[in-house]
């Protein structure tokens, strides 16, 4: 084709290529993908649902026929209680417990809506952890809670993206510096990779746990569990910190574990994006073209780095003989042409 009118022939090799008509293959391709993508998603509800059925349904019918036999016994112990009166003690019991107001020897009350546990509730409220076991019971806490987290949870969504945006940005710019030492990038983004998981682990994962086997007098189980519950944002609230009221916790441990989750869920979310990009394609692909005797265009791989930057390939043996390929810019966005040849 030759070049039109005023327009030199290097930059006539570099039009971009027009867009094809959508191949009807790829659209039939694309809808089993999805099809398929959503199986496993089932399959994979579903075995979480078998597994925790085998697993909790015994145990549960064993909780629950044992209270029953603690409550029959207990009637027939203290006959001035009849079945309504105990369940009805026992409701208040339950709210008690809900509202923070508990009487076990003289401990009155657990300081739930103190400053810090108010500070506490509130780091739970932007970051829809949600435990459960504390929730508003005035209509005007209530309604100031609903505009509360409208504004906050979107706001800590942004600081979870700039502190995350942080974090990656460290890792890379270790991942450069042993690049450049050891001229091995690969290995060296794969060194950082691995410090910046192992160090998280460490940090988010593992010491947490002691603190609160400490404080909370759990095993280190049972404090793992907690930790990556709550930086999960599952929150199931079967274990919360402060809830003993026979412990006493100083003013700085619910301030430490609110910073502790804020920087915890930076990492995790981190962590998520890295196993979703090994999950999806590990790269944006980018097509160069350069112009042969033919006429044609063959395509030649580009990827995109860490640092969202397009990395060319070296070009193969053949591959614009005439010059360095050059990268221009096509007024459509992310659309970028290569194109071979010594013209400016």
């Amino acid at each position: 084709m030759a070049p039109g009118p005023g327009l030199p022939a290097s930059l006539a090799l570099c039009r971009p290529r027009a867009p094809a008509a959508p191949d009807d293959r790829a659209r039939h391709c694309a809808v089993p993908g999805t099809v398929l993508l959503l199986l496993a998603y089932l399959a994979y509800l579903a075995l979480g649902t078998g597994v925790f059925w085998v697993l909790e349904s015994p145990a549960a019918r064993d909780s629950s026929a044992r209270f029953q036999r603690e409550k029959w016994a207990l009637l027939q112990n203290f006959t001035c209680l009849d079945g309504p009166a105990l369940d009805s003690l026992i409701r208040g019991i339950v709210q008690a417990y809900q509202s923070g107001d508990i009487v076990l020897g003289n401990t009155t009350s657990m300081g739930r809506w103190e400053l810090v546990g108010s500070f506490f509730f509130s780091v739970s409220t932007v970051t829809t952890i949600g435990y459960g076991n504390l929730s508003p019971h005035t209509m005007a806490a209530r309604l100031f809670c609903i505009f509360f987290a409208l504004v906050g949870i979107p706001l800590n969504l942004v600081v979870l993206n700039r502190l995350g945006h942080l974090m990656q940005q460290g890792v890379h710019h270790c991942a450069r510096s042993l690049g450049g030492a050891w001229q091995d990038p690969a290995k060296a983004r794969w060194l950082a990779g691995s410090g910046a998981l192992l160090s998280g682990l460490l940090l988010f994962l593992l010491l947490p746990p002691l603190l609160f086997c400490h404080m909370e007098g759990w095993s280190y189980v049972e404090s793992f569990y907690f930790a990556f519950i709550t930086l999960s944002t599952v929150g199931f609230g079967d274990y919360v910190i402060g809830m003993d009221p026979s412990r006493r916790y100083p003013l700085w441990y619910k301030n430490t574990v609110s910073l502790w989750i804020l920087f915890g869920m930076a990492w995790l979310a981190l962590i998520i994006k890295l196993i979703l990009s090994l999950l999806e394609t590990p790269g944006r692909s980018y097509s160069c073209y350069h112009h042969s005797s033919k006429e044609n265009f063959k395509p030649q791989s580009w990827r995109q780095s860490p640092d969202g930057e397009a990395e060319p390939r070296l070009p193969q043996s053949g591959c614009c003989p005439e010059g360095p390929v050059r990268i221009m810019q096509h007024p459509e966005p992310s659309t970028q042409v290569s194109c071979c040849g010594k013209g400016n």
